[in-house]
């Protein structure tokens, strides 16, 4: 196996050791919000590859995205992290957001570049920003959306 494929591989699954660490009640009441806003950043990477906006070099399989490990590994369990820290105050989540999405996109993403990961190619960074502050007000709303059926079916 190639070398950066068990990068790929770790990348995928050692944010989940922390799981355990958030803990059960945690994990239910954000799992569905996180989850959903995984499966919209998936669509957003067909869009990216097709449209040639961003672009991950190294994949797992040649029928994967390049940046599955990133979204199933790091940024699933982030998006849990960071609601156990901030869920309920909206400007800290935001602020917590911001600061995190900005190191990935103006210190991460250089970082890919330079190991030959990914690269933003029609993109500029202030607008993956953008696209990742979206994401964030998305995952808030979808959370309260989802808390809001939740208590109106009586669970």
């Amino acid at each position: 196996m190639r070398r950066y494929k068990i990068y790929l591989i770790g990348m995928l699954i050692v944010p989940w050791f922390s799981i355990p660490l958030l803990g059960k009640r945690t994990f239910k009441k954000f799992f569905l919000s996180s989850l959903g806003i995984n499966l919209l950043a998936v669509g957003e990477s067909f869009i990216a590859h097709e449209k040639k906006l961003f672009w991950f070099h190294k994949r797992l399989h040649p029928n994967l995205l390049g940046d599955i490990p990133l979204i199933f590994g790091p940024f699933i369990v982030g998006s849990l992290w960071i609601f156990k820290f901030t869920y309920g105050h909206f400007f800290r989540y935001m602020a917590t957001n911001i600061t995190v999405d900005s190191f990935f996109v103006y210190i991460v993403m250089d970082w890919f570049k330079k190991i030959g990961y990914g690269s933003l190619i029609r993109l500029k960074k202030y607008q993956f920003s953008f696209i990742f502050f979206i994401k964030a007000v998305v995952l808030y709303v979808l959370q309260k959306t989802i808390e809001k059926k939740i208590d109106i079916s009586g669970h």
